[in-house]
């Protein structure tokens, strides 16, 4: 079972910064971490690994520091770390990085399975994962909380719904997104930790791979991010108490005066 697991290396804070006069992230001093989400995909590819056989090759597109998150990824039991860096890819919004993920994916080989961690905290959009599978043209199962069978051949999985689950199988090779709830990742061995040191590090850059230089980078990125900003606190507000009729009367005159309703 050949699997790929597709991760992202997100700030590790909650104390976001914006450059007030280019609206960008301030990244300078803040640590660099595994996407959270991403975590699980990784934790899931090694355990059908030492379930099936197989390898796991990880894939992150980024700058050159995002070295890290492979070196993170093989320590965990990962086999290869592959790093797809280039200025060219600079600017990137989810479609243009669907497709550099994809052509890079192209150069490993025969794939059976790829998983994505359902979305990546910075962003939130959740498109890269659905996006790489239609631009490898397989079949999406996402929000999995479980793989109940895999094969070569097939995979049926639990899909997360607001109200229960669905039962989907779907044949392979193909992709899925996995929520948090699939899994407990494991803690890296000491060993693991030493293999990772001295793991090579494979990087892809724009003539590594097959892409249109049209559709790369914010050339190729039909979305773009104008502005970022913190929104600011709404403050005031009136706390009311009382018996229930007076509540009602008050909170229906309060709009009537401000003319929701008439």
């Amino acid at each position: 079972m050949n699997i790929v697991v597709c991760i992202k290396q997100v700030p590790g804070t909650t104390q976001v910064r914006i450059n007030p006069e280019t609206g960008t992230l301030i990244r300078d001093g803040v640590e660099a971490v595994v996407n959270p989400f991403d975590e699980y995909a990784i934790e899931e590819a090694i355990r059908i690994k030492e379930r099936v056989g197989g390898t796991v090759k990880i894939v992150t597109m980024g700058p050159p520091q995002a070295e890290s998150v492979l070196r993170s990824a093989i320590a965990l039991g990962a086999d290869e770390g592959y790093l797809i860096s280039d200025r060219a890819f600079a600017g990137s919004d989810t479609w243009a990085t669907s497709y550099t993920l994809s052509g890079a994916i192209r150069t490993l080989g025969k794939i059976d399975l790829i998983i994505c961690g359902k979305q990546a905290i910075d962003g939130d959009t959740a498109q890269v994962g659905p996006g790489v599978a239609e631009m490898l043209g397989l079949p999406f199962v996402a929000w999995v909380r479980k793989i109940e069978e895999i094969n070569d051949s097939k995979i049926k999985v639990e899909r997360m719904m607001e109200e229960g689950y669905d039962v989907v199988e779907m044949p392979l090779p193909g992709l899925i997104t996995v929520v948090k709830e699939i899994n407990t990742p494991r803690m890296a061995s000491l060993k693991g930790k030493m293999r990772a040191k001295s793991a090579k590090i494979n990087v892809l850059n724009a003539t590594s791979i097959v892409v249109d230089p049209s559709r790369i980078g914010l050339k190729g990125s039909p979305t773009q991010v104008l502005r970022s900003f913190v929104p600011e606190r709404k403050t005031g507000g009136e706390k009311i108490s009382g018996e229930v009729p007076v509540l009602v009367e008050k909170i229906v005159s309060t709009v009537i005066d401000l003319g929701v309703i008439k």
